[in-house]
């Protein structure tokens, strides 16, 4: 069998009716991809004959370029390997006008426009956004994980690849997974559905995209809780929306207050089962009270039930949507809290008359989601690892959460506020006056712990001061020592 090139080949216009030879058309060439960052050091190059059989030319310019390159230090050969671009070049680009990350520093001259959805948006990631380690809410336990198990599908479904798994596939998802995550559904969260009624999606964060598209027009008015998820609202904004913030108390979003503001709204947002990032549950006349307004007004309701799987205290909380009459509410779910963050697999329960359109809009982003995890999924979920997983991370989970509590309460007691502790990865405290969350939160990442400032959730001035504090992948021994760093934050603020 004939081999073929494993290096990519640089883009090399060749003129044979220029005058300068085709030897220094390729060594020119190679040395403008190196020097402007198109070929990075240690990259390797496709050898002098397969070059030369791309290019239509005899090896014999490619071997006199090469040469040259190598004598100048912009190449470097390795026995029985190849050649590469020399990781010590020669030049140091300062002839370039590129930025250290690769990345050109030229722009365009005139005015440079851009849309106001993308302006909308806040312009930098906080550091303690992605931080791993202690309180990091964006980080979840993988101590109980089965690996093995994830392994093994894993490579059952890479081995047995179909030809119909390679193809686009159905927009909304696979049925089996569909079907899949509906028993699951009906099973523990007391949805109404039907696999027909699934759309599988990257995560929550997309089914919202989605969502909003769907439902929304710009300088249409949204209810949505305050404080409330930062990048719900960032979603919203996007939509060109008009924000209503609807404050929230012990038993949830308050509707009354949300028919004072604005009756008219075309979508409420809710996080009913735990409340982000309060964690209160929104009591039951509350739920019928909200239901009730978007079935009289035409509304609808976004329910986002990211982690409901885990809650310690009291009995499970059913969604929303499970009694809902009018089919108003769109219900939004993901295995991003269950399983692992970089899955990136979600879903929306769609009421039966808007699927067409849902998937519609979900054609239009990205055709259709892909075919390997979906299948790894369901074989996971059947044969009950999925299942077995929560239970044990549940009470992995509570454990984590009363240590957390306890160190709290014995090293901060009066000079914070803890609420949150019922369900979920992630308690909040609220500070004293004269303390700025960012500013701690800040100073925190600088000493790796990754404290989420409460203020930026809240979409009014009345903001408290606090953090969200996350639990799920700080082993239990190292919560006191995590707190007593934190209370020496706080003492020197």
């Amino acid at each position: 069998m004939r081999r073929v090139a494993g290096a990519l080949s640089p883009l090399i216009p060749i003129d044979r009716r220029a005058q300068t030879p085709l030897h220094r058309q390729v060594y020119d060439a190679f040395r403008a991809s190196i020097l402007e960052r198109r070929l990075h050091p240690g990259q390797q190059v496709p050898s002098s004959r397969i070059l030369a059989d791309e290019l239509g030319i005899s090896r014999i310019p490619i071997l006199s370029a090469y040469d040259q390159l190598v004598a100048e230090g912009y190449f470097e050969t390795r026995l029985g390997s190849g050649t590469y671009v020399s990781t010590s070049l020669p030049d140091q680009f300062t002839s370039c006008a590129y930025d250290g990350n690769g990345a050109s520093g030229k722009t365009g001259s005139g005015h440079r426009s851009l849309s106001r959805r993308a302006t909308a948006l806040p312009a930098f990631n906080p550091p303690w956004l992605f931080g791993f380690g202690a309180f990091s809410v964006a980080q979840l336990s993988l101590d109980h994980f089965p690996f093995r198990v994830w392994s093994n599908l894993l490579t059952r479904h890479s081995r047995k690849v179909c030809v119909s798994a390679l193809r686009y596939g159905d927009p909304a998802g696979s049925l089996e997974f569909r079907q899949t995550i509906a028993t699951y559904l009906r099973t523990a969260r007391a949805v109404n559905c039907e696999p027909e009624q699934i759309l599988v999606v990257s995560g929550s964060q997309q089914a919202l995209e989605i969502a909003a598209r769907v439902l929304l027009d710009p300088r249409d008015r949204v209810w949505m809780e305050d404080p409330c998820y930062p990048l719900a609202r960032q979603v919203m904004q996007m939509a060109e929306c008009e924000i209503v913030p609807i404050p929230v108390d012990e038993e949830g979003l308050k509707v009354s207050e949300g028919i004072k503001r604005y009756r008219k709204a075309r979508v409420a947002f809710v996080t009913p089962s735990h409340q982000y990032p309060l964690g209160t549950t929104m009591s039951a006349s509350r739920r019928l009270q909200l239901l009730d307004w978007a079935e009289s007004n035409g509304a609808w309701v976004i329910e986002d039930d990211y982690d409901s799987e885990y809650r310690y205290e009291g009995m499970p909380i059913a969604s929303l949507q499970g009694i809902d009459r009018h089919s108003r509410v769109i219900y939004v779910g993901t295995f991003s809290k269950t399983l692992f963050p970089a899955l990136r697999v979600g879903y929306i329960v769609v009421p039966p008359d808007l699927m067409d359109r849902f998937v519609s809009v979900r054609l239009a982003m990205d055709i259709c989601p892909p075919h390997l995890y979906q299948a790894v999924l369901t074989d996971f979920i059947r044969e009950g690892h999925f299942a077995r997983l929560i239970r044990r991370k549940r009470m992995l989970y509570s454990e984590r959460r009363n240590a957390l509590v306890s160190a709290l309460k014995d090293q901060l007691d009066r000079r914070v506020e803890i609420s949150g502790a019922e369900a979920g990865q992630r308690v909040v405290v609220k500070l004293a006056r004269g303390i700025q969350d960012r500013v701690v939160s800040r100073r925190a990442a600088e000493e790796e712990l990754w404290l989420w400032p409460l203020s930026p959730c809240y979409l009014t001035d009345n903001s408290s001061q606090g953090f969200i504090l996350g639990f799920g992948s700080t082993p239990t021994d190292e919560i006191p020592r995590a707190v007593r760093r934190l209370s020496l934050l706080l003492s020197q603020s």
